[in-house]
């Protein structure tokens, strides 16, 4: 599962890494990094990059395919670097795994005073109606409507953050982009995300094969299909620490100064990772 998810999981655009990486990042970390694929984006633009993924196997596929990348265990609530340590630190289609309440002070605890914390999900772009009824098709207990579709998505790719996080200069952008794939790469692709992976062996069977009839009604006569795609980013800074330059440690958890920001930020719903 690890080789088809390195090789049929979309990448994002350049337009996007424009956005959302800063120009003067020369350290990076990457939260939930899987196998690679946004780490190795982020390598053709950052200098030092830290690949943070808490699956063995994952982090196996991620270390072959990317040298040059220090690759530890780790996950976001627990990022084992040094406080202050990195220009960005960088989530792709994992936001919704995380404990906002944990994981945020722990990348504030890392980023340096004015760093970036990143979100970005990359996926179809559910607001074409085809694309989501593939969804609907491929997952009918969990997916009723094209709308319940969309709906979903704009769930899962809210960035939700504590109230006290220091964090400011908030933004979010999305883009649009077309992915040409054969059919039986988009199925595998489908293939690689949680709910058909848990699924029992004939649901999951079933699931697969209505999407591959709904694709194949999209396909060219070679049996290729242009995916609308859309990546969905949402970027933030690190507030500069109190005066004294370093934050301040109260009963083993990360204590920071700063103006509170509101409960919550969201980031545009269209598109996505799942």
């Amino acid at each position: 599962m690890a080789d088809d998810y390195d090789r049929v999981r979309p990448g994002p655009p350049d337009e996007a890494l424009d956005w959302l990486v800063p120009r003067n990042c020369e350290t990076a970390v990457d939260i939930a990094a899987g196998t690679g694929l946004f780490t190795r984006a982020l390598q053709r633009r950052v200098m030092q990059v830290i690949a943070v993924e808490p699956d063995d196997r994952m982090r196996a596929v991620l270390a072959a395919r990317s040298p040059g990348v220090r690759a530890v265990a780790g996950r976001g609530e627990a990022i084992p670097v040094p406080d202050a340590s990195a220009d960005g630190v960088f989530v792709s289609s994992a936001w919704h795994w995380l404990d906002p309440g944990r994981a945020v002070p722990e990348i504030a605890r890392v980023l340096r005073d004015g760093g970036r914390l990143g979100v970005i999900w990359t996926s179809r772009d559910r607001r074409v109606d085809w694309v989501a009824e593939v969804d609907m098709l491929r997952s009918p207990h969990a997916v009723r409507s094209a709308g319940d579709a969309r709906s979903q998505l704009r769930r899962r790719h809210e960035v939700t953050l504590p109230g006290t996080a220091p964090l400011e200069n908030i933004a979010s952008a999305s883009f649009a982009f077309v992915r040409a794939m054969a059919v039986d790469d988009v199925v595998d692709w489908l293939g690689t995300y949680s709910g058909l992976i848990t699924a029992p062996a004939r649901e999951r069977a079933a699931g697969l094969a209505r999407a591959r009839e709904a694709l194949l009604r999209q396909a060219s006569a070679d049996g290729l299909i242009e995916i609308p795609m859309q990546s969905t980013c949402w970027r933030a800074d690190r507030a500069h620490r109190p005066a004294s330059g370093r934050p301040r440690q109260r009963g083993g958890k990360l204590s920071t100064a700063g103006p509170g920001r509101p409960a919550e930020q969201s980031a545009p719903a269209a598109g996505g990772s799942g």
